[in-house]
C-alpha cells in the first residue's frame, strides 16, 4: 500500500510539473482591418394605403412602419452605407394621406427607414412633384428630422447645388439622384432646381461636381425604365454605358419598374438596372411586383481609386399576409429562381455577382 501511495504521489507530482511548464499557445493574430466599405441599396419604397393601414394596426392606433421593414433590418444595418429610394412625397402628420396616382404618405415612414438602418435616400422619382413644392419641403424636412440624408430633390437652389458627400469610414462617398420625368408635371419655372430630371450630361455634371468637392466614389440612383418590364430598355443601356465610361461615376442603382431587372458589369463597373419594389402593396399584385433585390457592393482601394471587388444581391419578398411584411426570400421560405433568372440574364454571374441569403 505504501509503495502504491508513493507511485501515485510521483505521478501527481509529474503531472503538476508538466502542467506548470506547458508552453503558452501563441496568440492568434487579429484580422487586418478592412480597408474598404460595403454599400447596400434597395428598391422602391412605395407607400400605398394598405401599408398605412397595416402600420396603424402594428402601432395600435399610431402609425408604425417598422414591423413591415423589420425583415431586412439585419441586411441593411450591417452595411457601412445603406441607401433607400423614397418614391412618394410625405404629408404633414395630420394628412391628408393619398395613394396612387398622386401620393401623399405619412411622415412616420421616414423614422421607420432610419430605424431599419438606412443612412441616405434618393428622392427623385416620377412622383416627386405629386404634392408640388410643398410636398418636396415636407418630405425633406421629415427625412432631416429622422436623421436620414437625401438627394434628388431640394428646398433651395443652394441645397440643390451642394453635392451630398458622405463620410463612410473615412472615405468620401457621393450620391446623386435623377428621374426620367414627373408624370406630366414640370418643375416650376422659378424653381428649376427642385428635382433632378434624368439626362446623361446632367448626371455627369453632378458627379463631376461631387468629385470636385472631394468625393472618392460617386453612386448614381436613376429612376428609369418601363413599369413592370424586367428587360432594361435601350435607353437604360445606352445611359448606363455612357455614365460608366466616365471616371466620375462608379456605380448605378436603378428603380421605377416595380419589378426586378438585371445587374450588369460594364467596363469593370456595375449597374443594377432595377431593384424592384422594396415595400409596396399594389391593388393588383403580379407576383413579380412582390419580388425585390437588395444590392450589396464592397468597394476596395485600387491603383486607380476605388473598385468593386465583391458584388452580391439578396432576394426579397413582400409577404402580403396579413400582416404585410418585407422579408428576405430565405426567411420567407420563397424560391428565388425567377429573380435569379432576371438578375443574372446579362452575364452578371460570369462577371462575379453572387446571390447571398442575407
Amino acid at each position: 500500500m505504501r509503495r502504491l501511495s508513493g507511485v501515485l504521489a510521483a505521478v501527481l507530482l509529474t503531472a503538476a510539473c508538466t502542467t506548470a511548464t506547458a508552453p503558452v499557445p501563441a496568440p492568434v493574430p487579429a484580422a487586418p482591418p478592412d480597408p474598404g466599405f460595403t454599400v447596400v441599396a434597395s428598391g422602391d419604397v412605395l407607400i400605398h394605403p394598405a401599408l398605412t393601414e397595416q402600420a396603424t394596426k402594428d402601432g395600435s392606433g399610431t402609425r408604425d412602419y417598422r414591423p413591415e421593414l423589420a425583415g431586412i433590418r439585419d441586411v441593411v444595418s450591417r452595411a457601412d452605407l445603406a441607401i433607400c429610394h423614397l418614391e412618394t412625397p410625405l404629408a404633414a402628420a395630420g394628412g391628408p394621406f393619398r395613394g396612387y396616382p398622386d401620393f401623399s404618405a405619412p411622415p412616420e415612414i421616414a423614422t421607420a427607414l432610419a430605424a431599419t438602418g438606412y443612412d441616405d435616400c434618393s428622392t427623385a422619382s416620377n412622383h416627386t412633384l405629386d404634392q408640388g413644392t410643398a410636398g418636396v419641403q415636407r418630405t425633406l424636412d421629415a427625412l432631416d428630422a429622422a436623421g436620414v440624408r437625401h438627394t434628388g430633390s431640394a428646398r433651395s437652389e443652394q441645397e440643390a447645388a451642394t453635392p451630398l458627400v458622405l463620410d463612410v469610414h473615412g472615405v468620401k462617398v457621393a450620391h446623386v439622384s435623377f428621374t426620367f420625368g414627373f408624370n406630366g408635371r414640370t418643375v416650376p419655372a422659378d424653381r428649376p432646381w427642385v428635382a433632378n430630371t434624368l439626362d446623361a450630361r446632367a448626371v455627369l455634371a453632378a458627379a463631376r461636381a461631387a468629385k470636385a468637392a472631394g468625393a472618392q466614389v460617386v453612386i448614381a440612383s436613376l429612376h428609369w425604365g418601363v413599369e413592370y418590364r424586367q428587360e432594361p430598355t435601350e435607353d437604360q443601356r445606352r445611359i448606363a454605358r455612357q455614365l460608366l465610361a466616365d471616371p466620375a461615376v462608379d456605380l448605378i442603382i436603378g428603380h421605377h419598374a416595380h419589378v426586378v431587372q438585371p445587374f450588369e458589369r460594364i467596363g469593370g463597373k456595375w449597374v443594377a438596372y432595377g431593384l424592384g419594389n422594396s415595400i409596396a402593396r399594389h391593388d393588383e399584385p403580379r407576383g413579380t411586383t412582390e419580388e425585390g433585390a437588395i444590392a450589396r457592393f464592397h468597394f476596395t482601394p485600387s491603383g486607380s481609386g476605388w473598385t468593386v471587388d465583391r458584388a452580391e444581391y439578396v432576394p426579397t419578398v413582400i409577404d402580403l399576409g396579413p400582416p404585410i411584411r418585407l422579408r428576405t426570400a430565405r426567411d420567407a421560405g420563397a424560391d428565388p429562381a425567377r429573380t435569379d433568372e432576371v438578375v443574372f440574364s446579362r452575364g452578371a454571374r460570369e462577371a462575379g455577382l453572387t446571390r447571398a441569403a442575407g
